[in-house]
């Protein structure tokens, strides 16, 4: 049992390294900055199957100096939020908006999960996912209980590859707030990634 145990976390290991790195350039990412101007926070949106209530994805939207979205092994990407190794910048509101639009759909909801948190704990987040390195499918919860759980007051999060343990842990945090998501999008969500695209290039966002 030892070796099997062994042999599989070997398995899990070799294909996390197998993970496709992405690099947006300086220029871009600095013309994507994008602050809030609003207390520091940390959010963990988790994607939620609505039939059953499986944990299918996590991800990070981290507001300090600038906001942020690590999303994991995630299929969202567009233009305007230039990605480093799964971490999007320039998250605006409309950013913010479409990642959520993106996951919640007719089969999926998205659970949102709020906290505040002190300016050196947000820099402190966005440091952790800026190294994290690109990420492999099937490990966005472990990356993300990686990051929260080096945090100050995240401790009680578990290290953990479920994203629905990550939301029962941080949903216990002090002064949490929760919003759901639903949405009744078809489940083939590739149509919302082409209008969401579009709509920026039309608008010159």
């Amino acid at each position: 049992m030892r070796r099997l145990a062994f042999s599989l976390a070997l398995t899990l290991a070799l294909a996390a390294c197998g993970a496709e790195p992405v690099w947006a350039p300086d220029d871009a990412v600095a013309r994507a900055r994008y602050v809030t101007g609003e207390q520091p926070s940390i959010t963990l949106f988790t994607v939620v199957r609505k039939r059953g209530n499986e944990g299918a994805h996590s991800g990070l939207m981290i507001d300090g100096s600038q906001r942020v979205m690590f999303d994991p092994a995630g299929t969202w990407r567009h233009p305007a939020a230039p990605e480093r190794n799964d971490l999007h910048y320039g998250i605006t509101e409309r950013m913010r908006k479409f990642y959520i639009d993106y996951h919640a759909r007719e089969t999926y909801d998205v659970i949102e999960h709020k906290v505040f948190v002190s300016p050196e704990v947000a820099e402190l987040a966005i440091r952790r996912a800026e190294a994290y390195g690109a990420v492999n499918k099937a490990f966005c919860g472990n990356s993300v209980s990686d990051i929260l759980k080096g945090l100050p007051g995240f401790e009680s999060v578990p290290r953990t590859f479920f994203p629905n343990a990550i939301m029962r842990a941080f949903a216990e945090l002090p002064g949490v707030t929760t919003k759901i998501h639903h949405d009744g999008d078809p489940d083939n969500n590739s149509g919302v990634l082409l209008i969401q695209n579009s709509s920026v290039s039309q608008s010159g966002y």
